[in-house]
């Protein structure tokens, strides 16, 4: 597994979209400062979406080395990515997924594997799973049409009991705004999960510069 100081969460990319746009949006907020890009594509069957997950590899890979890229859901694409020779790092799970212990044995140890919570009994649930796991995803923090969840938006004072409750480092989502970066850094997340923020944006650089400008040092 992934030291959590080997992570830089604190800019973290859900992509939107499978076309050139996404590819070239998500190069150039991994070449900003992105730690993390997350190729989320809901619509894509698995060719297409093996082929989005290893062409923003490729390209984040050409701008910034060190981001790392997982995708969404799909362990078995990250396994065929990486099976290929494609830097594709590793997998975001739900709970509807496979096992986090099946993917992890499918992935490797190297492999970084991250979990949607938004509870305190899903956030408990993944620190039961931490030695298999090297994140979690925590929201919404707002309601948000990216992904209905049905979970209660959790707002600046929902985060700090949740960080509390383990090990892990944790990542907010849920239509979160380059506005909102340092009042939930002071919350104890180790990152902000953004999509609409910078995918929809002219000069998605200057959004990932903000965002990361708000926390003082990777976490």
């Amino acid at each position: 597994m992934t030291s959590a100081d080997e992570l830089d969460l604190r800019c973290y990319l859900v992509t939107s979209g499978h076309d050139r746009h996404t590819v070239e949006t998500a190069a150039a907020a991994a070449a900003a400062g992105a730690g993390m890009i997350q190729v989320r594509c809901k619509e894509a069957g698995t060719a297409e979406l093996l082929e989005l997950l290893t062409a923003v590899a490729e390209a984040v890979r050409d701008v910034a080395p060190a981001t790392r890229v997982i995708v969404d859901d799909r362990a078995d694409v990250a396994f065929a990515a990486r099976y290929a020779g494609a830097p594709v790092a590793g997998v975001h799970l739900g709970w509807d997924d496979l096992p986090v212990a099946a993917a992890r044995a499918m992935l490797g140890p190297e492999a970084i594997i991250g979990m949607t919570t938004g509870t305190m009994e899903l956030v408990q649930g993944a620190q039961k799973l931490a030695d298999k796991l090297d994140y979690i995803g925590c929201g919404p923090f707002r309601p948000t049409p990216t992904k209905n969840s049905g979970r209660t938006p959790l707002g600046l004072d929902g985060y700090p009991p949740l960080v509390a409750a383990t090990e892990l480092p944790m990542v907010a989502i849920g239509d979160v705004r380059p506005s909102d970066a340092e009042n939930l850094a002071a919350t104890g997340v180790a990152g902000l999960a953004l999509v609409r923020a910078i995918m929809g944006v002219e000069d998605p650089a200057a959004v990932v510069r903000r965002v990361v400008a708000a926390f003082p040092e990777v976490r």
